[in-house]
């Protein structure tokens, strides 16, 4: 079983692991592979707030942000909706 979460940002198990992991209090999902989360994942600190989405629509219905690194793409389309 694997622990993703859901759009309200809350934990569930589920029977296959998610597809995007995300930082709970930065409130940024991207690729499991991502090198920013894997540097981060090397220094220790970042695992403690990690969570994990089936997709992005639900990080994004939970009021994540996209990776700048991993997902720049789709992090521009979300800059230039929010007005950042």
């Amino acid at each position: 079983m694997y622990t993703l979460t859901d759009a309200n940002d809350r934990a569930y198990p589920s029977p296959t692991p998610g597809r995007y992991g995300g930082h709970r209090r930065g409130k940024l999902y991207g690729r499991l592979d991502c090198p920013s989360a894997l540097r981060a994942l090397a220094r220790g600190h970042y695992r403690a707030h990690r969570v994990f989405f089936a997709d992005e629509a639900t990080a994004i219905a939970a009021g994540y942000r996209p990776c700048a690194v991993c997902l720049p793409a789709a992090y521009a389309v979300w800059k230039a909706n929010s007005g950042s």
